[in-house]
């Protein structure tokens, strides 16, 4: 069944296969571009009473070097079986197209990752007529990205990387640092992001992080029941502030920030967006409430020298 979380996975890779850096580089071939890569059909189907359905396929025309099909599939544990049905994919591709095929697995846990390397073999006696051995794309290979400039450099790399790592003791950090670096970016290509990182995180503990850290505005993938469609798509002022408010006290959590009861209180009460949203751009750069709220404690330099 194709879930949101494949979906998620198929359109990453289909509109920005810079994602698939790592491969490229471990396999000494030139880095990704978007003009060199088609999608292409994922329906691996010749029976139909059998339907088979790749995540992702993928031609490449790379500058150098001959043609060939990426098919990328996302695991999230391993599955009894599985490797018959990526072999058949591979022989499938390989026919339809008559292009060599890289299988691509993506995992978000070290065990699974180990699992899906393989090879899954067809074997009789000491002959193996058919190996299998995917491309696994996982905590190993994949970095953390825990840098500003590197989620605003490349936001899809950094969302790879918040999925791969999220059952990374490092993930709270990841994930706060992506939500960091993607407050840099306007408010349609900020909630593009959100959404392609809550939806690929699943019903993971990330998950809950990633929606106490983002700053809720609309939906990118409609009817997913997504924290997008909770708040801002009511359109009512009031619902917009409480929204703003929770974003805020669930950023500071998250980032182990001190919010005495009195903030608390100040923060959930308030009913100003413009002062709001200020405070929701400090919150991943103070240490204390006192910061948040340093802008009401006196006057500014240029009012004193008046």
């Amino acid at each position: 069944m194709v879930t949101s979380t494949h979906e998620a996975s198929h359109r990453i890779f289909q509109e920005h296969p810079e994602v698939l850096a790592p491969v490229f580089e471990a396999l000494g071939l030139p880095p990704p571009a978007k003009s060199i890569i088609e999608a292409m059909s994922p329906d691996a189907t010749e029976i139909r009473p059998m339907e088979r359905r790749v995540d992702t396929v993928l031609k490449v025309e790379p500058s150098e070097g001959d043609r060939f099909v990426v098919a990328v599939e996302k695991q999230t544990e391993p599955v009894p079986g599985k490797g018959i049905s990526w072999a058949y994919y591979v022989a499938y591709l390989h026919a339809k197209f008559g292009l060599p095929v890289l299988l691509v697995a993506v995992c978000h846990s070290k065990r699974t990752a180990k699992w899906a390397t393989g090879p899954f073999e067809s074997r009789v006696g000491p002959w193996a007529t058919q190996v299998t051995r995917p491309f696994v794309l996982g905590p190993h290979n994949v970095p953390e990205i825990t840098d500003v400039s590197m989620v605003t450099e490349n936001p899809a790399l950094a969302t790879i990387s918040a999925i791969v790592h999220c059952e990374s003791e490092n993930h709270p950090a990841i994930l706060n640092m992506l939500a960091g670096g993607i407050r840099f970016f306007d408010k349609a290509t900020a909630k593009y992001w959100c959404e392609f990182v809550e939806i690929g995180l699943e019903n993971t503990p990330a998950r809950e992080t990633w929606k106490g850290l983002q700053k809720m505005i609309a939906t990118y993938f409609p009817g997913r029941g997504t924290l997008f469609e909770q708040t801002y798509l009511e359109g009512e002022a009031k619902g917009e502030a409480k929204g703003e408010a929770k974003a805020i006290l669930r950023f500071l959590e998250a980032r182990g920030v001190s919010v005495p009861e009195e903030a608390r209180d100040r923060i959930a009460d308030c009913t100003d967006l413009d002062l709001l949203n200020r405070w929701l751009d400090r919150t991943p750069h103070v240490e204390s409430v006192d910061e948040l709220f340093a802008e009401e404690s006196g006057p500014t330099a240029d009012q004193a020298e008046a």
